[in-house]
């Protein structure tokens, strides 16, 4: 059977091209494939598993002034580092000086570990008398009672880049514990006992929803199978690959569960969009190899353009020049590959290798899509929604964008920030750690900040006089519940002090405090000499990363859009087109926005995932969030757009195409949306919130897209735009590259390519652009 402008009859293999080409043979050769993916796979696996890396969250911003304030305090005061964490301890019964040998037995022992500079006990020294309270509590390490002490602990190195071994600390508090006492581990040191995030059922979940939802879409059992396995090799080849970079560069924890739900996702839709072409190839009764060929020289274009743009989308996150969120996005990035790779040699291995039996074990009546009309009828009589968006576009227009107004209300008071330990379950140390101390000391005590005052080029006639004033400037900061006294470091060049705020860390109150103390008191408390002040540890620079984040987010954002409105405007030759598909993809990231503010920041909701009370946005997740997002709402606009931009080569009837794309891509762009929104959904059962943020932003924007950016908006805005919506001035089209998402290019300009703008109204419709022959 010959169709219309479909890669069949004379000549048809040489216009299948490469890809073609490279789907057939996978499919002919069906077993060899599919063991060297094997191999592939278990080699990756055992390499990553000798060779592979661990994840951690540190990094540093170069530049900034709390790295700065850092490298000044390391190179003048060694034993003085910021990295500071707490041993909280409780005791309900009775007063901290009941177990002082306890305490005193196991400060030492913390001292002798090997990444430990200083350990500090919360009792005076033995055989002193008490000396009586000074200060503020928040500035004392035993609480007015006395039931309620902490062990501040000084590391050499962030406590995140010591792995999970504890060993050493727990033997040294074993003693306090066997004698009652409730010890718990607070910041950085409580981050770090927290056991290692376990995405299994997540991923289980996110699998199941993927059965059921293929079942019902492809009503085979063999045919629902072949995208799984596909996403499954990719995304386990693509996390060997992570895991063996790991080892190169410094990647986050949450990397590897980002990687999995990218891959997962687009693994998964890549699959479904090949087999629904592969089985409408074998429904006209092509040979199944052959129609594994024709399957990847036209839908394989897609998938490899929209992989394309979902990875330009994820390496853009560079730009913004922090370490951890670029690679982040290269994290994803990995598994999107991987998951291109399977698409285009796997899945038509499988299908070749299942032959006409792809249908064999049926749960309902198969389906595949429908073919175009022959000839010049239009298919807009076969859709009756597709009829009404035609009749009343603006309607649906009007609609469209209400719905995504709405939900991007909360988008307005997003507050970026750092979730801090206090909006963790109770059952993590570091949440009861923080508990304790809020309770204790103030909510601010949980978050110390280190200031530095380097005097080191005053001459020395003049540092008193420095220290008089800065001392008299920080005695009275807004915001700060105290400021402990200037101290001279040993080499008497640094004047280092300790400033609590008033709230706690993820508080703006707390943001609010550190930029006015870099901005204005600490300015303030060196004018006049050659002096410079500095705040810095681990709240401080949380701070920093949020002012970097925020300052570059527009940046990365004008980034993405530039580059995916680039493809589509190469893709399908059309300035409005590609401007449509970027204007509606912010519009559905906005919303998808909008939902994440009211569910953590607003707290709708919040409990009933696990998150005690309201949090602030974590401040990377917005920028990932972005670039993810446009990237996979790119998949379905490729997807919806080359089925638009076929007919409309055909017919050059811009309603037609529209109608017919809608009719045919349907069902797949729903399957596909539904397991995406199941996957990202599952994720919600993750212990990190940040984790969970990402899950509620994708699964919400991925609805969305779907629903209301696919359904309303835009079949809305091109019905209303016309042949307008594929013009593009000669000039350009001249200097663009010719790249198809279906693998066929006109040989010509496109109808609509002319500096007077759209086609004219004596075009006539018969003259198609002609195909290469």
């Amino acid at each position: 059977m010959s169709l219309p402008n479909s890669p069949s009859g004379p000549g048809s293999r040489r216009r299948e091209g490469a890809l073609g080409r490279l789907g057939e043979w996978c499919a002919r050769h069906a077993l060899v494939v599919l063991a060297l993916w094997l191999v592939a796979l278990a080699g990756v696996q055992m390499l990553q598993r000798t060779f592979g890396g661990e994840y951690s969250d540190h990094f540093s911003l170069p530049g900034v002034q709390s790295t700065q304030g850092r490298d000044v305090l390391a190179r003048h005061d060694p034993k003085g580092g910021p990295y500071i964490s707490q041993v909280v301890l409780h005791d309900g019964a009775r007063p901290l000086t009941a177990v002082g040998g306890q305490i005193d037995g196991a400060v030492p022992g913390l001292r002798r570990l090997p990444y430990v500079l200083t350990a500090q006990s919360p009792l005076p020294p033995p055989g002193s008398p008490p000396k009586p309270a000074q200060g503020p509590p928040v500035t004392r390490p035993l609480s007015a009672d006395g039931r309620t002490g902490y062990i501040a602990v000084r590391f050499r190195l962030p406590p995140v880049t010591l792995g999970t071994d504890l060993v050493g600390v727990d033997r040294a508090v074993a003693p306090l514990r066997a004698a009652g006492v409730q010890v718990e581990y607070g910041g950085a040191l409580g981050q770090l006992a927290r056991p290692a995030t376990d995405d299994r059922l997540s991923e289980a979940i996110g699998f199941a929803v993927a059965i059921l939802v293929l079942l019902a879409g492809f009503g085979s059992v063999l045919a629902a199978g072949v995208p799984l396995l596909a996403a499954l090799i990719a995304v386990s080849c693509g996390l060997g690959c992570l895991g063996l970079l790991a080892a190169a560069f410094t990647l986050g924890t949450v990397s590897p569960t980002l990687a999995t739900m990218i891959g997962l996702g687009v693994g998964i839709d890549y699959a479904l969009l090949l087999i629904t072409r592969h089985r409408q190839h074998l429904m006209d009764g092509a040979d199944p190899a052959v129609a594994a060929g024709r399957t990847v020289a036209t839908g394989g274009r897609a998938v490899l353009v929209s992989g394309v743009t979902v990875v330009v989308a994820l390496t853009g996150l560079s730009v913004s020049g922090v370490g951890l969120i670029g690679k982040l996005g290269m994290a994803a990035a990995v598994t999107v590959i991987t998951a291109v790779l399977c698409a285009l040699t796997l899945v038509p291995a499988l299908l070749g290798l299942l032959g006409r039996g792809i249908d064999r074990f049926r749960v309902r009546r198969p389906i595949a899509e429908s073919r175009p009309a022959t000839g010049g009828a239009t298919p807009v009589g076969r859709d009756r929604y597709a009829q009404r968006v035609a009749r009343r576009p603006w309607w649906y227009l009007v609609g469209g964008v209400v719905v995504v107004a709405v939900l991007s209300v909360p988008v307005f008071s997003m507050r970026l920030g750092h979730i801090g330990n206090g909006a963790g379950p109770t059952s993590a140390t570091d949440r009861r750690a923080f508990d304790l101390m809020s309770s204790a000391f103030g909510p601010g005590s949980t978050g110390p900040l280190t200031l530095v005052v380097d005097r080191s080029e005053v001459p020395q006639a003049d540092r008193p006089a420095l220290a008089e004033q800065a001392q008299r400037v920080l005695g009275e900061v807004p915001g700060a519940a105290a400021v402990t006294p200037l101290r001279p470091t040993p080499d008497g060049a640094v004047l280092t002090a300790t400033a609590y705020s008033d709230q706690a860390p993820q508080q703006p109150g707390t943001t609010a405090l550190v930029d006015r103390l870099v901005h204005t008191v600490l300015p303030k408390a060196v004018r006049g000499y050659d002096a410079h002040g500095y705040v810095t540890g681990t709240t401080a620079g949380q701070v920093d990363f949020l002012d970097v984040v925020a300052g570059r987010l527009p940046l990365i954002m004008a980034v993405v859009v530039a580059l995916a409105f680039l493809i589509i405007l190469i893709v399908f030759r059309g300035v409005l087109v590609a401007v449509k598909a970027a204007v509606l993809n912010i519009l559905s990231i906005a919303a998808s926005y909008g939902v994440v503010v009211a569910v953590f920041q607003w707290g709708w909701g919040g409990p009933a995932l696990g998150v005690s009370g309201t949090v602030p946005i974590e401040s990377y997740v917005p920028m990932m969030m972005f670039a993810i997002v446009f990237g996979l709402s790119m998949d379905y606009e490729i997807f919806l757009l080359s089925r638009v931009h076929e007919t409309w080569l055909r017919t050059a009837d811009s309603r037609a195409s529209v109608a017919h794309a809608l009719e045919i891509t349907a069902r797949v762009i729903t399957c596909a949306a539904l397991i995406m929104v199941g996957v990202f959904a599952a994720f919600l059962l993750s212990d990190s919130i940040v984790v969970k943020m990402l899950g509620l932003g994708l699964a919400v924007s991925v609805l969305i897209d779907a629903t209301v950016v696919r359904l309303l908006l835009m079949p809305a805005v091109l019905t209303l735009l016309g042949p307008r919506a594929w013009w593009t001035p000669r000039w350009l089209d001249r200097v663009l590259p010719h790249v198809a998402a279906e693998g066929q290019v006109p040989r010509h300009p496109s109808p609509c390519a002319d500096r007077r703008g759209p086609r004219s109204s004596n075009y006539d419709p018969d003259r198609r652009p002609r195909l290469p022959r």
